[in-house]
């Protein structure tokens, strides 16, 4: 029976190849996308799941809400870890990490850039499933100036040596570190990049009693059977135990008032599987994905191997008639409806298998392309589970039920009677569901190409808005602290460079916010406030292009400068600042002793952070000779620029003979913020291409068929003296009717949505009706265009020869 069903469907594709090969390539295509869309949405969502310990493992969350701005971060007291780890029974073991960005590593005379470099515990390894290659596990890091580097930083700085117990310098540290140890590379689906891990007890913060300074992020492992909700539950207690005498001692303010004036300071935990998909919390180490877009992209993978599917059933009916026969003379010779169907099944299942294989070679061929846009490393490893291809062939048969169920069923119920008659034919040229099917398809096309216009939209918008200051052409210096007491002097000399037209010192820069600090304002008995804080010199203003709104900036003449303060529209604005000269910030200094602040002037407003947010209050203080950390910027000329860098990286050999200059351009940096939106962007072009390229598929095959059935009254026409204009405009008016009624059901969905997108960002373009009316634009002419062959070869056709047809 088998073999007869399999002679049938051969012979069936044989029949009917142009309309074999359509469907085989639309559905190729359509599960190819689903695909390619399900190893992103796995990779993305199976962040740190190798973790054996996965469902025991927490990090520390403190949700701050003071003068009525509110962070979520993972910042967390170093005293934090081993408290908890003597007070809550919950507790099994903790760890505590803290990043130090690019760093310079030196072995036998060469150096050596390190850009992920974490400082932890010594039961980092007990917490996370890191292999250990080399080393005792209980001594990696158990001292001070130890270090753990991974398989591959080991290979790249000591060749095939063995690392362990020789000597490393890192960065500026007078005293070298010891390698204790070698472990596995720590795989690519981790919410943090490392390799090297360096004893967390070497950083001098790291016996810190003070509970007010957050500055790490700490992470429990939980006993078995605990939840973190009786962690959760302990720590409001915990708090008014040792941050309430803080808040009072150095703000001046009780817990219970603070939390009474409508402000937060809670800790929570985070589960370790839910870091990676939380954008809501700023992270210390990689950037969160948003969830919203794996659903997004979910839905469009669903969409488009529907558009694929309703292909199927489009061509499929749009043949019935030519189909009809052959089912009238199988129910004579006794088939029933339940053989057809299986028939009919069968014959979109093959067809489905088919596309299935297509794709997977379309998908082995395409993931370098796809892993280098997403900035991941995709895989489809067929052998790697013995789930994936019975797994994959459910998918196509399910694949192939969707597309050949209507058709199955609808085929298979013609009667002898009708057949004979031809009803069949006279009932096939209403196609009523086709028309519907048609407008669907559309709809969905129409909707991801006003979406991908939007994107992009949005995405120009932010990397051409006036900031508040000047990003072009400024060139920023990495760990300007390993220059120490030369910062001075290595200024005045890149000064002096042709092509450098001014160069300053900051701890923070815009876009890489790294102090946020609180304050209280003299003459107040109201609640303290919180602002962005950065240290700066006399020519910070000056390099980055910023203006002044009133008062004025540093100046070397007045060394009582040194000791006030300027701040942005926004500090003014929250904190209702009406008198700005005669206001001074205060706030108890490393000794405990009040450091009182007056305003010398207000910065005009510039976005120090995404666009996403809003601009928040901002403090720039002087940076004196103790504060010589953090960027170098140099503010060059366009004109020969390379070879300016060249002069700079010479004028810095001459101060760091062994220390590479790592620098980077912050118009570049800026980008790097929309990295995720552009990758997202270009995502959903591709994919607005091929959900189109499918339904002008669809739209080519039916019209073929269309103008096959109606090939008698074109040539009718033509007799009557119709023109080849007035042929195209007859056939082709219904497609413009079906693609405009497309785009009516595809605005109000497509308006939601976007408007819902575009929420995430403060600073956004508004919807507008150039996108909407640009998108059918473009699927009109996709559609005239996919038409236009098959119709003009018929209106070019000899009258004489159409009234011949059938």
């Amino acid at each position: 029976m088998l073999q007869n069903l399999f002679k049938y469907t051969v012979r069936s594709f044989k029949r009917q190849r142009t309309y074999v090969i359509i469907n085989i390539l639309g559905l190729s295509i359509g599960i190819a996308c689903s695909l390619l869309i399900a190893l992103f949405v796995i990779n993305e969502s199976g962040y740190d799941n190798y973790n054996v310990k996965k469902d025991r493992i927490f990090r520390v969350i403190l949700n701050g809400k003071i003068g009525g701005q509110e962070v979520t971060t993972t910042s967390s007291p170093a005293i934090m870890g081993p408290t908890l780890l003597k007070e809550f029974p919950e507790i099994e073991d903790y760890t505590r990490m803290s990043g130090r960005g690019p760093t310079v590593i030196e072995y036998n005379n060469q150096t050596f850039t390190e850009e992920h470099m974490i400082e932890v515990d010594s039961s980092f390894f007990n917490i996370f499933s890191i292999p250990v290659l080399k080393g005792d596990i209980q001594n990696l890091l158990n001292a001070p100036r130890k270090a753990v580097l991974s398989e591959s930083t080991a290979r790249k700085i000591f060749g095939e040596e063995n690392p362990v117990d020789k000597t490393i310098k890192i960065g500026t540290d007078s005293i070298r570190y010891t390698v204790s140890g070698v472990m596995g590379d720590i795989p690519a689906n981790t919410h943090f990049e490392a390799n090297i891990l360096t004893s967390f007890m070497t950083n001098p913060r790291s016996a810190s009693p003070v509970w007010m300074n957050n500055s790490f992020s700490t992470y429990f492992l939980l006993k078995p059977n605990t939840t973190y909700k009786t962690v959760d539950e302990k720590f409001p207690d915990l708090l008014i135990k040792y941050v309430g005498p803080e808040l009072q001692q150095y703000m001046g303010i009780s817990m219970e008032d603070l939390i009474k004036q409508g402000n937060k300071y809670r800790f929570y935990l985070q589960s370790l599987t839910d870091i990676h998909l939380d954008p809501t919390i700023q992270q210390e180490f990689k950037t969160s994905s948003d969830p919203k877009f794996l659903v997004i992209f979910g839905s469009i993978a669903v969409l488009i191997v529907l558009i694929a599917a309703i292909n199927f059933m489009n061509l499929s009916t749009a043949q019935a008639s030519k189909r009809a026969k052959e089912v009238g003379i199988k129910k004579i010779g006794g088939s029933t409806q339940g053989m057809l169907i299986t028939q009919f099944l069968t014959e979109a299942c093959l067809l489905s298998f088919v596309s299935l294989i297509l794709a997977i070679i379309f998908i082995k061929a395409s993931l370098p392309f796809f892993s280098n846009l997403l900035g991941i490393n995709l895989e489809l490893n067929l052998f790697g589970s013995m789930f994936t291809i019975p797994a994959l062939i459910l998918f196509s048969i399910f694949v192939g039920f969707i597309a050949g169920s209507y058709p199955a069923f609808y085929l298979s119920s013609f009667s002898p009677y009708e057949v004979l008659k031809g009803d069949v034919k006279n009932n096939m040229k209403n196609g009523m569901l086709r028309k519907v099917l048609v407008v669907f398809q559309f709809s969905v096309s129409i909707l991801l190409i006003i979406g991908t216009m939007i994107m992009y939209r949005q995405i120009h918008y932010m990397l051409n808005k006036d900031l508040g200051f000047s990003k072009e052409q400024l060139l920023v210096i990495n760990r300007a602290g390993a220059l120490g007491q030369k910062m001075k002097t290595f200024k005045t000399a890149v000064k002096e460079i042709p092509g450098v037209i001014n160069i300053t010192s900051s701890t923070a820069i815009p876009g890489r916010t790294n102090n946020t600090n609180g304050y209280r304002i003299e003459g107040r008995k109201d609640e303290p406030v919180i602002m962005s804080t950065a240290w700066v010199d006399y020519n910070y203003l000056d390099t980055y292009g910023m203006s002044l709104v009133s008062g004025r900036f540093f100046d070397e003449s007045y060394t009582s400068d040194q000791q006030a303060c300027l701040v942005n529209e926004a500090a003014i604005k929250n904190f209702g600042i009406t008198d700005v000269q005669g206001t001074r910030f205060f706030q108890p200094d490393d000794s405990g002793k009040m450091e009182y602040l007056p305003i010398l002037g207000v910065v005009k407003n510039f976005n120090f952070e995404s666009l996403r947010n809003p601009i928040e209050p901002y403090i720039l203080k002087f940076q004196n000779d103790g504060m010589l950390w953090g960027y170098v910027t140099v503010k060059i000329s366009a004109l020969n620029y390379t070879n300016t860098i060249s002069q700079i990286e010479k004028v810095w050999k001459e101060f760091m003979s062994n220390d590479p200059l790592q620098y980077y351009f912050l118009e570049e940096d800026f980008e790097q913020m929309y990295s995720q939106e552009k990758q997202n962007a270009q995502m959903a072009v591709i994919f607005s291409i091929l959900a189109m390229f499918i339904a002008g598929l669809g739209l080519f095959g039916l019209t073929s068929f269309t103008v096959e059935q109606r090939t008698k009254e074109i040539g009718v026409r033509k007799a009557m003296g119709s023109s080849v204009a007035g042929i195209y405009y007859e056939i082709s008016k219904e497609i413009i009717v079906l693609v405009s009624v497309s785009a009516l059901i595809s605005w109000p969905i497509i308006y939601y949505i976007a408007g819902t997108w575009l929420e995430n960002f403060y600073y956004r373009i508004s919807l507008g009706a150039f996108s909407f009316i640009a998108g059918l634009a473009i699927a009109l002419t996709i559609a005239l265009l996919t038409i236009s062959y098959r119709v003009l070869q018929a209106a070019r056709v000899n009258p004489a020869q159409s009234l011949k047809y059938e």
